[in-house]
C-alpha cells in the first residue's frame, strides 16, 4: 500500500470540495456509465478439468457523492455487473460494489460482493491519466482482503485476486479478472478467469450533490 501521510488531525474535514464526481474521478473516469459486453469468456475449475464458457453482461457503474473520512477525501462509482450465460436459464454472475478514488494517494479501490457469501476489497496504486491499471486482494490482508462464506473456504479457497482495466476510448474499456483459488483435493493453485470488451450503452448521470448545487 500507499505509504501516504495522513494529517495528524483524523477527524476535521476538507471545505470546499469539489462536488462534480465525474471531473475529479481520476482514472476511473472513463469507465463511468452504462456498458455491455458480449464477447465474454470464463474459464472455472470442474471435477474433470477447467470448464470454458461464453457470457455476455450490462454493467451500470453509477456517480456517487465525493465520501469523507475526515481528512481522507475519496470520488467514485457504485456498480452492478449482470452476467448471463446463454445456455443457462439462471444469472450467471451478479456483483455489486463500488469504484472508488482516492486523489490524494493515487489509489483506485474495488469493492466487490456476490451472492455466494464472498465479499473483497482490491487495490491498486494508480497515475490519474493512465489507462491500463491492475488491483489486488489477497487472503489474509486487512485493507485489501477476501472474505468467504466457510464453505468456499473449505472448497474453493479464494487466495489472491487481481484485476487488470484496460481504456481503449471514452466507449470501450475491457478487463481480465483473476482469481486464484487452491480447490479442495487439488495440489495445484487453479487461476480462474474471467474477462470481456465492454461497450458504452448510455453517458453517467451527474451525481446527486451536483445536481443539488446546479438547481437554480
Amino acid at each position: 500500500m500507499n505509504e501516504h501521510k495522513y494529517p495528524a488531525d483524523i477527524f476535521t474535514e476538507p471545505e470546499d470540495v469539489d462536488p462534480d464526481t465525474l471531473k475529479n474521478l481520476g482514472p476511473l473516469r472513463p469507465m463511468a456509465g452504462s456498458w455491455k459486453g458480449a464477447a465474454g469468456h470464463d474459464v472455472n475449475p470442474k471435477a474433470d478439468g477447467p470448464e470454458h464458457n461464453d457470457y455476455y453482461e450490462t454493467i451500470e457503474n453509477k456517480l456517487i457523492d465525493r465520501q469523507l473520512n475526515g481528512p481522507q477525501l475519496f470520488y467514485g462509482m457504485s456498480y452492478e455487473q449482470i452476467i448471463e450465460n446463454p445456455e443457462e436459464e439462471p444469472t450467471f454472475h451478479h456483483q455489486i460494489g463500488f469504484w472508488l478514488w482516492e486523489p490524494a494517494t493515487k489509489t483506485v479501490i474495488q469493492t466487490l460482493a456476490i451472492p455466494r457469501g464472498q465479499i473483497a476489497m482490491a487495490t491498486g496504486i494508480v497515475e490519474p491519466d493512465a489507462t491500463v491499471f491492475e488491483l489486488t486482494a489477497k487472503r489474509g490482508s486487512t485493507v485489501n482482503g477476501i472474505c468467504s462464506n466457510p464453505f468456499l473456504e473449505h472448497a474453493f479457497k479464494t487466495v489472491e485476486y487481481r484485476c487488470k482495466i484496460t481504456i481503449h476510448s471514452e466507449d470501450s474499456w475491457s478487463y481480465e479478472m483473476t482469481t486464484v483459488l487452491d480447490v479442495e483435493g487439488r495440489k495445484e493453485p487453479f487461476e480462474h478467469i474471467d474477462l470481456n470488451t465492454m461497450l458504452r450503452t448510455a453517458l453517467p448521470t451527474p451525481n446527486p450533490l451536483l445536481l443539488k448545487v446546479k438547481k437554480p
